[in-house]
């Protein structure tokens, strides 16, 4: 049963799975923080509707979103279709549908966090491509010209960045950047390889790549993940206006 996993006062976070329009204005990787009101049957659940400061968040009704439940036993996720709005109790109300049975969250579908984060990239020279292919570990010399880039966009398994860099599909490419751990700057040095590349509209020669981590350990990999789940929560302080 439904309630032998999730109950109400339980927090969940909803992220959209297409685009969608709030209050006028269409968007995506919005991540919206709020709770179980009230569970009504197997597949319908009621949710407080998520605010921003005192601002009631007016999500659209047949919009479908991921479903993040926050429970005792772990991370579960979903999928819902809001199928109405209403006040309860002097409570405005979410009333959603899930669309997929309730699964324990899986860290493979990583969830990416927008962000604009200053990195560097080069071509791997032909001796990394060796080692790499032979599973061996070699360190290229320092000081290698590379190209500035900007990281859009970033999860346990890769990012999508933008850059003037020319880089094939398919190809593999060394990426160096910093993220914030545990109060301090850690520097990454990852290979990756190259998923998609595509021509970003009125910026002539800068092109967007989505990459994914070739060379992460698993350690590298949950701080990767913590540094999300730790800006996400800053985020949504500073929208209910905390420090």
């Amino acid at each position: 049963m439904l309630e032998n996993f999730i109950k109400p006062g339980q927090r969940v976070d909803l992220k959209a799975v297409r685009r969608v329009k709030v209050s006028g204005e269409e968007t995506r990787e919005k991540v919206y923080s709020t709770k179980i009101y009230d569970i009504v049957s197997e597949d319908t659940i009621e949710l407080v509707m998520p605010m921003e400061q005192t601002k009631l968040i007016l999500l659209p009704v047949d919009g479908e979103y991921e479903i993040f439940f926050y429970t005792d036993n772990g991370l579960y996720e979903s999928t819902i279709r809001i199928t109405d709005r209403y006040k309860s109790n002097n409570v405005y109300i979410l009333l959603v549908e899930l669309q997929t049975n309730l699964r324990k969250y899986q860290r493979r579908d990583f969830y990416r966090y927008s962000c604009a984060l200053d990195m560097e990239t080069r071509e791997l020279t032909s001796d990394e491509a060796v080692a790499y292919r032979k599973g061996e570990i070699y360190q290229a010399p320092p000081g290698l010209p590379s190209t500035k880039a900007v990281i859009v966009d970033i999860s346990g398994g890769g990012m999508r960045f933008t850059s003037k860099a020319v880089y094939e599909k398919d190809g593999l490419i060394f990426c160096k950047y910093k993220l914030l751990i545990h109060g301090g700057a850690k520097e990454y040095e990852i290979i990756c390889k190259i998923l998609d590349v595509r021509d970003i509209p009125n910026r002539n020669g800068e092109y967007e790549y989505r990459i994914q981590f070739v060379n992460l350990d698993n350690d590298e990999r949950e701080e990767i993940i913590q540094y999300i789940f730790e800006e996400e929560r800053k985020n949504r302080r500073k929208e209910r206006g905390f420090r």
